[in-house]
């Protein structure tokens, strides 16, 4: 026998044996999708012969552009501190609405009265349920002076809990924001502050509905029981729904306030506790409450190891959180000569800029330059102003997509001398 005859042998050989094993392969899958095929059969379900991926899928509504009309269909207290009142909409021409993002948020453009006439002003408030076609859900705080502080109420949260009425019209922008849960099946930790749960109720109704194998954990700072809100239905979550950790954190709480019963943990949260009470996991970090409980926490989960990509967060003011890891700076870090000079071409104004100026909308207003503007905050896009020559810089991505050439004076600084259109 030559070699190459045994070389022949030796191919020949293999190329049956992987032959075979795949022959074997193959018949295993067909009998197993036979008995499939069986059981499907007897159960009154029909096989179709075109795989579920070749389905022709329905469009997804699109969001509309500028302002709808929806009804107050329902009003309902929802703290006993009656602070806390969540409003439930429905479109006005009973079409379907498109889906959002769990953690998004509705502006509104409110007829508020004023001492002279109406005003018209804009603002921004989380959703605070999971999507449904035929109407959304906000809740909404009522917004008192600060003690000792000689400052109005707030104007757009006493508007609607005293003058809006079941019945009543409101005009809306369709739900918008990049604060919001990601679709994929990692652990995930919610922790809201004050009425900084309402995003963290969207996340979580979605989480429990579309996900319920999700491990998902809750921790809801506030005083005391009568500012908690929604306290039946998180505590008959917590009981239904086995993957959910319910964590009721009370800082200052009632004498009748009972720990283990009323509350979970005596003190703000913070990352002492988290690092006590959560396993060791790849968890995502969604976070949204006052900027004091933002500051100290985002911070102290960057300490503790947790990767930026996981810390997600929405702060009353998000433009004043600090990061640490791979934060954009401001102009203030990068700029330190003082020779920037900020010119509003409308105004005929020219200023020269300082670090400690603030934002671009608060440059204009301490110079006596009117710009409108709505929540302050990069969500609504009240202020975006065309930018004619130069740069600007924010802290961190606004909500609201500025259009190319334009920015949004409430939370950016010049990087360059710059021309506004203002």
């Amino acid at each position: 026998m030559t070699s190459l005859s045994l070389l022949l042998w030796i191919v020949s050989g293999i190329v049956l044996q992987l032959a075979i094993y795949f022959g074997i392969g193959f018949w295993r899958h067909w009998q197993g999708y036979q008995a499939l095929r069986e059981s499907a059969t007897e159960s009154g379900l029909t096989v179709s012969p075109v795989a579920a991926s070749a389905m022709p899928e329905e469009a997804p509504l699109s969001a509309w552009s500028g302002y709808r009309t929806f009804s107050v269909e329902r009003k309902i207290i929802e703290d006993a501190a009656q602070s806390v009142c969540s409003f439930y909409l429905v479109p006005e021409d009973a079409q379907p609405l498109p889906s959002f993002l769990p953690g998004q948020f509705l502006t509104f453009r409110l007829d508020v009265p004023g001492t002279a006439a109406t005003e018209q002003i804009v603002r921004c408030y989380s959703l605070s349920d999971a999507p449904r076609a035929d109407g959304y859900r906000i809740s909404v705080k009522r917004a008192v002076p600060p003690r000792d502080c000689e400052v109005p109420p707030g104007r757009s949260s006493n508007h609607l809990h005293d003058h809006i009425a079941v019945g009543n019209r409101l005009q809306v922008r369709a739900p918008s924001g990049h604060f919001h849960i990601d679709r994929s099946d990692a652990p995930v930790v919610l922790i809201g502050g004050g009425i900084g749960i309402t995003p963290m109720l969207s996340m979580l109704n979605w989480c429990l509905a579309e996900q319920p194998g999700r491990e998902v954990w809750l921790f809801y700072g506030v005083r005391n029981s009568r500012e908690q809100v929604m306290k039946a239905q998180l505590e008959t979550l917590a009981v239904e729904h086995p993957n959910f950790h319910l964590w009721l954190c009370f800082s200052d709480p009632l004498p009748e306030d009972r720990a283990g019963h009323d509350f979970q943990h005596q003190g703000r949260v913070d990352v002492s506790l988290l690092r006590t009470q959560l396993p060791l996991r790849p968890y995502h970090f969604y976070i949204c409450g006052p900027t004091p409980m933002m500051d100290s926490l985002v911070t102290a989960l960057e300490d503790w190891g947790v990767p930026e990509a996981r810390i997600h967060f929405e702060a009353f003011g998000p433009a004043s959180i600090k990061r640490r890891l791979g934060a954009v700076p401001t102009t203030a870090d990068q700029v330190t000569r003082n020779d920037i000079v900020v010119t509003f071409a409308k105004s005929g104004k020219q200023l020269a800029w300082q670090p400690a100026s603030g934002s671009l909308l608060e440059f204009a207003e301490a110079n006596g330059i009117a710009v409108y503007s709505g929540c302050r905050a990069g969500g609504c896009g009240s202020c975006q102003t065309t930018i004619q020559s130069g740069e600007v810089a924010y802290r961190n991505p606004p909500d609201y997509d500025p259009e190319p050439g334009s920015c949004l004076l409430c939370v950016c600084s010049p990087k360059t001398s710059v021309t506004l259109e203002a």
